[in-house]
């Protein structure tokens, strides 16, 4: 038995000469490539992927959450980790695999020493993004658990409106919506919610603090619940009360900015096409020096996955994949404002799934 994701890897094993492929998952190195690829949510095991049959090597605290999980793989157990390297070569030599691809930027250098010594007569080969290449696009299971994701996001958002007032602090605002998503459906966070106001809309990645938020001043919100493994992420500036002038027309070149780079989605387009178009608009307004990060990411089971969307990226966006599409403008002393939306490549343009409200000026 075989799965559509395991077919999947097997096509790019072909192409990379490769017998099989070892994706290992411990506690210090997590691994969600494991999960992708099996269903397997532990904490630690190895799978082994070859042309003709899969594995999934682990100890006693798995092998039933294992048998539950992965129904399509071959439990091979171990009692401890120096027995882990017996089962995989087991492995390899029932499949006849003598070349053999491993993960070079998940797997730590004590690990494949241990491979080394321990799989006589295994060519052991560096591979990079295999895996993370097929995660790209997403099946229909996939955008299921994304798409509610969002939804609990965009609700999350649409809450805190309720609740903001002046005088509460940044960290307050976190908590708030952090456990208005753990209440509603999410098994966590995509990443730790972002607020800022005032001066620290300045920092792209600003840590909430204990700073009361104030009326008249910019405010922006970066966040994203996480839905049977998969993330969302959204963001949105706004102001309490009335905004000042600048406010006003540095959100209007953000979205006018935002607007140009949705136009330029497609499949087949580069990323840092898309990161160009919105460049350009913020660029001619005089605040090119002041977006100083790329414009998006892709996103899945982690909030930073393929494709990228920034002006070094060398990634072409294939439709089934998703970005996020999020330019800043940030003034040091003043303020920032980011909007960040997240879109589903098509064929002939994108579909945006955020539908939190916006900020109208």
């Amino acid at each position: 038995m075989s799965t559509p994701r395991i077919d999947n890897l097997r096509r790019v094993l072909t192409q990379h000469n490769l017998d099989a492929l070892l994706v290992r998952q411990a506690e210090e190195t997590p691994n969600v490539n494991l999960r992708y690829l099996s269903g397997f949510t532990g904490s630690a095991g190895v799978l082994i992927a070859g042309q003709s049959a899969q594995f999934i090597a682990s100890d006693s605290r798995y092998w039933e959450q294992i048998r539950k999980q992965s129904p399509a793989f071959s439990l091979l157990t171990y009692k401890n980790h120096p027995e882990q390297a017996d089962a995989i070569g087991q492995a390899l030599q029932s499949i006849g695999a003598t070349r053999v691809g491993y993960e070079a930027n998940r797997l730590t250098a004590g690990a494949l020493d241990t491979w080394r010594a321990s799989l006589p007569g295994i060519e052991l080969v560096a591979t990079t993004d295999l895996v993370e290449g097929l995660r790209a696009v997403k099946d229909a299971g996939e955008m299921g658990a994304i798409r509610r994701a969002t939804a609990l996001t965009d609700r999350a958002y649409e809450f805190i409106l309720t609740k903001i007032e002046p005088g509460m602090s940044e960290k307050e605002v976190a908590w708030e919506l952090e456990s208005f998503m753990r209440t509603h459906g999410a098994e966590g966070l995509a990443f730790d919610v972002h607020v800022a106001s005032g001066p620290g809309t300045a920092e792209p990645h600003h840590v909430p603090s204990e700073r009361a938020i104030q009326v008249g001043e910019p405010i922006w919100i970066d966040m994203g619940a996480r839905v049977d493994g998969y993330c969302a992420d959204l963001t949105r500036s706004f102001v309490i009360g009335e905004p000042d002038a600048k406010f006003s027309a540095i959100y209007a070149i953000v979205q006018r900015a935002q607007n140009a780079s949705m136009a330029a989605l497609r499949s087949g387009v580069a990323g840092r096409d898309v990161d160009a178009a919105a460049r350009k608009v913020i660029e001619d307004a005089g605040y090119g020096d002041n977006f100083g990060h790329g414009l998006g990411h892709g996103f899945g089971l982690q909030i930073h996955e393929k494709p990228s969307a920034g002006r070094v990226s060398q990634d072409v966006l294939p439709a089934g994949s998703l970005v996020t599409v999020e330019p800043g403008i940030y003034i040091p002393g003043w303020g920032g404002v980011r909007i960040e939306d997240v879109a589903l490549i098509t064929q002939d343009g994108a579909e945006v799934l955020t539908g939190a409200s916006k900020w109208r000026g």
